[in-house]
Order: structure tokens, then C-alpha cells, then sequence
């Protein structure tokens, strides 16, 4: 073998022991934010205290987004119950379609509107851009950022990262 496989190797290992270690929760950043969903409750990161959510921006143009959503809809009837939730953030489109996406898929968790506030604070952790959909970003019960999911996600990478969100314990 060779010094630069090694090398490469190396580096490798230090990169994913250091995502393992952001997954754990360790200073993870908490997403502020403030917004009223499309039936008109007001929703923040203040009134989720003690529940475990993900929010995943979607569109109803965005085939993964179709697939994942009827596993999300079963998924969160389920763990309701455990203080999870989703939360969806329709993206790029009008009112009117995420409506429409909403009644045809039966989508029972909170849904906002995208805006300025809520890209400024979820592009804040992609580096300043959030562009592709669908995109998740998985939060645990003390309302701090343990991962984020990147396109589509089948229903065991769901329960997974459901999991992820309620066991994760921080002591802030």
C-alpha cells in the first residue's frame, strides 16, 4: 500500500469520526424560528420545547417528495404519540398547490409556507444555501440540530432518523 493511500485513509477516518460526533449532539446548533402554518397556528421553536420534529422542505412538483410523503403521513401517526412530529416546508411554490398537496396526500403534521425567515435560518446551516429538495433537518427534544437528511428517505431511513431525534439527549 501505498504513503498516499494511508494518507487518504487517515483523513477519511477523521472526517467521519467527527460527523459521528456532530450526530451526537455535541454543540449542535438550535434553529430559531417563528411561523404560523397554513391553518393558522402559530409554530416556533420556543412552543415545540420537549418534542422531537423534523422539518422537511417538500414541493408538490418534486417527485421524491410525492414518494416520501405517504411514509411520513404513517410515520407520524405512530409517533405522535412519543412527542415527535413532522413539520413541512412547502418550497418554491403558491399557496394553492401545497393546499392541494396537503388534501391529496392526507398530510397530518403542521405544514408552513416557505420564507425569507426560514431559508435565512435552515440555509444557515447548509452553508448559506438551501436549494435541492427534499431536504430534512432532524431535531431533538431540546430543539438543537442532530442531523440533516439530504433527498429522498425511505421509511426505515424515517423511523431511523425519528429515533435519532427522540433518543438524542442533550444536557444544555
Amino acid at each position: 500500500m501505498t504513503k498516499s493511500f494511508w494518507s487518504a485513509t487517515a483523513l477519511f477516518l477523521v472526517f467521519f469520526f467527527l460527523i459521528l460526533h456532530q450526530e451526537a449532539g455535541a454543540g449542535n446548533p438550535k434553529l430559531d424560528f417563528h411561523a404560523k402554518t397554513l391553518d393558522g397556528i402559530e409554530l416556533s421553536d420556543e412552543s415545540l420545547n420537549g418534542t422531537a420534529f423534523i422539518v422537511n422542505f417538500f414541493a408538490p412538483w418534486c417527485p421524491p417528495c410525492r414518494e416520501e410523503v405517504p411514509d411520513m403521513v404513517e410515520l407520524q401517526e405512530i409517533y405522535k404519540k412519543e412527542g415527535f412530529t413532522f413539520i413541512g416546508i412547502g418550497f418554491r411554490d403558491d399557496e394553492q398547490n401545497i393546499l392541494d398537496f396537503i388534501w391529496e396526500f392526507g398530510i397530518n403534521y403542521p405544514v408552513i409556507m416557505e420564507n425569507a425567515e426560514l431559508m435565512e435560518t435552515f440555509s444557515s446551516v447548509l452553508n448559506g444555501k438551501l436549494e435541492a429538495i427534499p431536504m430534512s433537518f432532524v431535531i431533538d427534544r431540546n430543539g438543537s440540530l442532530v442531523k440533516i437528511a439530504e433527498g429522498y428517505q425511505t421509511k426505515a431511513n424515517w423511523e431511523a432518523l425519528i429515533k435519532l431525534a427522540l433518543e438524542n439527549q442533550q444536557n444544555d
